[in-house]
């Protein structure tokens, strides 16, 4: 028995008069394969039947099907065109943000008659459309287009006049909000050759989902060498960690050793004190003479001649050290200078900065986070668009640019915020009282 495709229907139906030849299992073959013919005709452009004519005819005026053939066969579009060519007639789905408002929700309608607060829904939708100025006040909240109508510097006037009232004549009238300088100043780029970073900058020709493979080995092998000495650094700072542990380790092992050998000599010399003869020897000792004031004034001067002799010693250390750093500063300055001048020289035929090539000295005490690995191993490449897997992170990158082009100096993140400080005080009223005459 043959298999059953599609709804059941009845092919001999003469006619459909009377009532009880309206039956169930009707012939809609002819309507489905009409309908599926309509949505096949709406993807492609719509319907042909609805078109006018100038839409569905046309004058050939193009060259010979011939020479267009041949010069594609030498010209071949990108596979990556002809992908992105494939797409429908119909819109995409909206995905704009509405207007919140009583129509909009979760997906969990609740009924009406249920109270929040207290408070029944006509009544929050009433108090709702006073406080926003009625419904379609949502919308109108912000001006996009038009001139602005506030400026944050601008004097308030309204604060000017209180200030004015010979009410309040005592207080001191508030100082004016001033711009900084530095807002009508052009952002400082961090490139070497201090000139503008583009927000989108040109990709390197070795990181393309394709790319040429003497481009890529290139940044293959810069970025393997990069790799093997952030490593070595590593390596290096673990060994130093290390062999500093080692130190401390027999550093306290001496100071424990050290310590029971005095432990020793103090025991032996409390064993000697006990003797008669070395108790004879200190009872036999002569004392020593009290020191008359001259002698006294004679050695506090000697101590404070001293002490100023320090002084100046350290005195005239200090200013050679800072001498010495003045220069260093200024023979660093030089330096830099003379390495931005040779960088500005040797770009001066290129207009933008480069993002990988970035002054020592920054915006702010933060380091600048790293940029991303633009690069792929020889096994991930795929040489079609639609296996090309999405990477890196879009904030993470334009957060970077901002830094990078000198709009913002670097910030670290706040895990933990400070808290408003509060104090337990114990009330006292119960201590204001009066006796009663």
């Amino acid at each position: 028995m043959a298999a059953i495709s599609g709804a059941p229907r009845q092919f001999k139906q003469p006619s459909r008069k009377g009532k009880k030849a309206w039956r169930k299992n009707v012939d809609v073959t002819e309507v489905q394969d009409g309908l599926e013919v309509v949505r096949q005709e709406v993807i492609s452009g719509g319907v042909i039947a609805e078109k006018q004519s100038e839409d569905l005819f046309t004058v050939d005026t193009t060259a010979s099907e011939s020479i267009q053939n041949s010069y594609l066969k030498k010209h071949k579009p990108l596979k990556a065109d002809q992908i992105l060519a494939q797409r429908s007639f119909i819109p995409a789905v909206s995905t704009r943000k509405r207007p919140g408002g009583p129509n909009t929700t979760d997906g969990i309608l609740e009924p009406r008659t249920k109270k929040r607060k207290g408070i029944s829904h006509n009544e929050l939708q009433r108090l709702r459309d006073i406080a926003l100025g009625g419904r379609l006040s949502v919308k109108t909240l912000v001006e996009e287009s038009g001139p602005p109508d506030h400026d944050p510097w601008e004097e308030n006037e309204l604060v000017a006049n209180a200030y004015q009232d010979p009410q309040f004549s005592f207080l001191e009238p508030p100082k004016p909000i001033r711009e900084p300088t530095t807002l009508k100043r052009s952002p400082i780029s961090l490139a070497v050759n201090g000139k503008p970073i583009p927000a989108v900058e040109k990709p390197v020709r070795g990181a393309s989902y394709n790319p040429d493979y003497i481009d890529y080995v290139t940044l293959l092998e810069e970025e393997g060498e990069k790799a093997v000495e952030a490593e070595k650094k590593r390596i290096a700072q673990l060994e130093a960690e290390k062999a500093l542990i080692a130190r401390q380790e027999a550093a306290a092992e001496e100071m424990e050793k050290d310590a029971l050998v005095e432990g020793e000599d103090e025991e032996s010399a409390w064993e000697g004190l006990s003797e008669p003869e070395s108790q004879g020897e200190w009872l036999n000792r002569k004392r020593s003479e009290r020191k008359s004031q001259t002698q006294r004034n004679k050695i506090k001067r000697r101590k404070v001649a001293e002490r100023k002799a320090i002084e100046e010693m350290n005195n005239k250390a200090r200013k050679a050290e800072l001498t010495r750093i003045k220069e260093y500063a200024a023979a660093a300055r030089e330096k830099e200078m003379a390495q931005l001048a040779l960088a500005s020289e040797k770009s001066s035929d290129e207009e933008e900065g480069d993002a990988k090539l970035l002054r020592r000295r920054k915006f702010g005490k933060a380091p600048l986070p790293e940029p991303p690995l633009e690069l792929v191993l020889p096994d991930e490449l795929r040489d079609s668009l639609r296996l090309l897997k999405p990477e890196g992170n879009l904030l993470k990158e334009r957060f970077r640019s901002i830094l990078v082009r000198g709009k913002m100096e670097t910030r670290r993140p706040i895990v933990q915020a400070k808290k408003r400080k509060q104090e337990a005080t114990e009330k006292w009223t119960y201590k204001d009282w009066t006796l009663r005459g």
